[in-house]
């Protein structure tokens, strides 16, 4: 169990020879926390914005003062360079058994039902159960948060949600992608099924959207697309009405609803939104599309450093051989004496070239959903038109 790092010096004089005599030597490993700010409690507007300032925390700068990454003291070298987020909240038991299945299978080790391998460097690793995801948050009322755990399916943590069911006279569990700030305690709540009555009764019976976004516009909270106000940050974005989220599930991941239009096009009413994505890519989402709103926690996930190969190996990932490293009937970049490729562009195992991206979509099958598409780097340096 790694432990911080207790701060004990010997006494410099005499007189303090107990001190030291007494506490012995200590063992603990080390740890530098750069601790950040707490986050304040959320306002339904703030919450849903992203912009600077606001109370939604976005993937901070590896610059940043506030990035809350742990080390450790160097007491065998795979501790050297590990490097983890501080997730001090996170429930440290076993998760709800009921909400899980076990992670078994030939398709562990990447292959597919008749054995073949489909996926490279796959297999092993420790054993672990599947979670059980609510992706599409169809019911409806208030769910309190119970704790937020971590998944080892997902680098993003989820939240077990609790709600009393009257009829059954029982608590149903669910779980949810955790957002970015999401604590034990909080209620949230899913509006797919429409703005419940009590609600609306307390608006005085009107459909204002900005009453309406103020009053269900907050962290954690499943809406469809035409109900969140431009320049919200969302994520579990979903592709179709009625199906659950499938963008933005990863750790520190977010889109931004950045333009709706109901004005009509060619004699048609337009039912879809723009959504803008963390890579840049601008698409249209039907609006009655869902979307959680904020970011999906665990917005560190990207600075950590596994430290060592066994991390790897207990993650299910398996080491990489090179092509120059291989005999000729292994690999194209295989054979001949020392480190050479033979000559030869950089290709696949399979004669496929491998930089400067390998073009199969035509013209004639581009993507219609797509507004402004990524930027592609291609394996060159980008170049800006100035």
């Amino acid at each position: 169990m790694l432990q911080s790092r207790l701060l004990l010096r010997q006494a410099s004089r005499p007189c303090q020879c107990l001190h030291t005599t007494l506490l012995g030597r200590c063992y603990a490993t080390a740890a530098k926390q750069r601790s950040r700010k707490p986050i304040k409690p959320q306002d339904p507007i703030k919450a849903s914005i992203a912009a600077p300032g606001t109370d939604v925390p976005v993937a901070p700068s590896i610059y940043d003062s506030r990035l809350g990454i742990r080390s450790y003291k160097p007491r065998t070298p795979g501790l050297r360079h590990l490097r983890r987020p501080i997730n001090d909240h996170l429930w440290k038991g076993r998760p709800h058994h009921p909400l899980t299945f076990a992670r078994k299978g030939q398709h562990i080790g990447g292959r597919n039902r008749t054995g073949r391998i489909m996926v490279r460097h796959r297999g092993g690793g420790a054993k672990r159960r599947i979670r059980i995801v609510d992706f599409e948050r169809t019911e409806p009322g208030r769910r309190r948060v119970e704790r937020i755990e971590r998944d080892p399916g997902r680098s993003a943590h989820i939240a077990l949600l609790s709600a009393f069911n009257e009829q059954e006279d029982r608590t149903d569990y669910s779980y949810m992608v955790a957002a970015e700030g999401m604590r034990a305690g909080d209620v949230v709540q899913s509006y797919r099924k429409g703005i419940p009555a009590d609600l609306l009764a307390s608006m005085g019976g009107v459909m204002d959207p900005g009453m309406i976004a103020a009053k269900t516009a907050w962290r954690g909270n499943c809406l469809p697309l035409y109900m969140i106000p431009v320049g919200t940050t969302i994520y579990n974005v979903a592709l179709k009405a009625g199906k659950g989220g499938q963008l933005c599930r990863s750790a520190g991941t977010y889109a931004t609803i950045v333009g709706k239009s109901e004005e009509p096009l060619k004699g048609k009413k337009s039912t879809d939104l723009h959504v803008k994505l963390s890579s840049g890519e601008v698409r249209k989402i039907p609006r009655d599309a869902c979307a959680t709103i904020g970011v999906a926690s665990n917005v560190n996930y990207q600075y950590r450093q596994l430290g060592k190969a066994g991390r790897s190996r207990l993650l299910g990932i398996r080491p990489t051989v090179r092509g120059v490293a291989m005999n000729a009937a292994d690999h194209p970049h295989g054979g001949g004496r020392g480190k050479s490729k033979g000559n030869v562009h950089p290709v696949s195992p399979w004669s496929t070239p491998a930089k400067g991206g390998y073009k199969t979509r035509t013209k004639s099958k581009s993507n219609a959903h797509v507004v402004v598409p990524r930027v592609r780097n291609q394996g060159k340096r980008r170049r800006v038109n100035k």
